[in-house]
């Protein structure tokens, strides 16, 4: 198993691509540690690993709080060592030009986007380095390199999550600690149901937009896990600073 005996953290693990990735690491053999704001949703995805022999623990996280995001790390890290980091947690708005864009929805989408990211960083990395090894990955997404339309606060966050991991890859490459990022094209899960929501025919909107993509379809969280997985594990050993788009050719059009 790639992640045997490995103890990963995941942000926004109740549901969608982190509940995905904490299903697929559990799989690999890995402990996993499954943090949300949503405590009822988190223990439940705990509970349903455990049960089907996992070890797992669940951990209630606000991602937007620094201080209650490095008790979290150093008390997994002193119990445990910290091997892996996966900073999933992430929010979208309503679409909506940037003029138009209200300034909380703007610094909501910072402070979950990049300030969440930055904490997970910021916590993890001390214990990283001082054991010589460990693995970032933050979830961005295909908003981290293309601008879409009427979702500017968005793609200013993704945008910023990719140059940060690229930044991280740099300065804690000889410390033996990797990051890399993912970059996910539409994926089937309630941000993007929150995203569809705004349309006037939601299940129309839906059709369109898989017809965009080379593939035809969408994305679904377990696909991400898996890219996450790769990037997590040592098959990427010699990958750091990367963004691993994964977006059905969507960006190739």
């Amino acid at each position: 198993m790639r992640l045997e005996d490995e103890t990963a953290l995941i942000t926004g693990a109740a549901s969608g691509i982190g509940r995905a990735t904490a299903e697929r690491f559990a799989d690999e053999g890995a402990r996993v540690i499954v943090t949300d704001i949503d405590s009822n949703g988190g223990e439940a995805v705990a509970d349903e690993l455990a049960d089907k022999g996992a070890t797992a623990e669940f951990h209630e996280l606000d991602v937007t709080d620094g201080e209650e995001f490095h008790a979290v790390v150093d008390a997994v890290a002193e119990e445990y060592g910290l091997d892996i980091v996966v900073n999933n947690a992430g929010t979208g708005h309503p679409s909506s030009r940037l003029e138009d864009t209200d300034d909380s929805i703007r610094d909501f989408v910072i402070d979950v986007n990049i300030k969440g990211v930055w904490n997970g960083c910021h916590a993890a990395l001390p214990h990283m380095k001082e054991q010589g090894h460990g693995s970032i990955v933050n979830v961005g997404s295909l908003a981290s390199i293309l601008g879409l339309p009427k979702q500017a606060a968005y793609s200013l966050s993704k945008g910023a999550v990719l140059n940060l991991t690229r930044a991280l890859a740099a300065e804690a490459g000889p410390y033996g600690v990797r990051a890399n990022t993912v970059c996910p094209g539409f994926t089937d899960t309630s941000l993007l149901e929150q995203y569809l929501a705004t349309e006037d025919d939601p299940e129309a909107a839906r059709e369109a937009m898989a017809k965009e993509y080379p593939l035809k379809r969408l994305g679904n969280p377990e696909e991400i896990a898996d890219a996450i997985l790769f990037l997590a594990s040592d098959e990427a050993s010699f990958v750091s600073g990367h963004g691993l788009v994964v977006d059905g050719g969507f960006s190739t059009c």
